[in-house]
């Protein structure tokens, strides 16, 4: 991609065109328009990076992946929300698994390098959203080094990057969704979120989000012109 640098603001003198029109449901209810579309990174904008992950940090480790995988579930919650550094987090699993703390300055982060696998027309069809005046954001359950690295990619496509390792809680939690919503200055009811997983999803409809659970692009596409969002193309 061009021009890659990531803008936490929605400025830059682009073009804005926002729908005028009123959008109304099979009902014919009218709904909110939709100004602000928001995407995991995980299985949306790349690759579902877990198996990967998992794999990795077990044969570096020198474990099988479900043992690892066990390990890694019985403390994962704080290291995603950044209540304990990565150091604290492989202390804690290298304990469970009786291995040695590996002599990495981050193991988390040269994994995500090895098995990150971006989709370029997911990445496209934020940036073509973005120039048509939605506003558009990432939402992702991330650990500190993997943030680190999307922050290095300096993407230009979303007005604001939401972190769960940031911001002390992450999905399905409320306040991250509302944390997303605030920093695009969107009330979240006129928020569309997408993910691959459906109690992520659940949690952007409880924090009054319009939730779309990611199968592939298209599916996507059709799902928010039922929404009233135009793809531009």
């Amino acid at each position: 991609m061009s021009g890659r640098k990531l803008l936490l603001s929605a400025s830059g003198g682009r073009i804005v065109r926002r729908p005028n029109r009123l959008n109304t449901d099979a009902a014919g209810k009218i709904m909110e328009r939709i100004e602000a579309i928001l995407f995991d990174w995980g299985g949306v904008l790349i690759d579902n990076p877990a198996p990967g992950l998992m794999a990795y940090c077990a044969e570096t480790l020198g474990v099988g992946v479900r043992e690892y995988e066990r390990a890694h579930n019985r403390h994962g919650e704080p290291f995603q929300k950044g209540l304990i550094s990565e150091r604290a987090f492989w202390q804690r699993v290298c304990g469970d698994l009786k291995r040695p703390v590996p002599d990495i300055r981050s193991l988390w982060g040269q994994a995500f390098r090895a098995v990150h696998s971006p989709r370029p027309e997911v990445f496209g069809w934020a940036g073509q959203l973005r120039q048509q005046g939605y506003k558009t954001a990432l939402l992702s359950n991330t650990e500190q080094a993997a943030m680190e690295f999307f922050l290095e990619l300096r993407y230009d496509v979303f007005d604001a990057a939401v972190f769960s390792c940031a911001e002390g809680t992450f999905k399905p939690e409320r306040e991250i969704y509302k944390t997303a919503a605030q920093k695009l200055g969107v009330s979240a009811s006129r928020c569309a979120f997408i993910d691959d997983r459906q109690l992520f999803v659940d949690g952007a409809i409880q924090a009054r989000m319009k939730g779309i659970l990611y199968e592939d692009i298209e599916q996507v596409k059709r799902t928010l012109k039922q929404l009233g969002v135009s793809d531009g193309i």
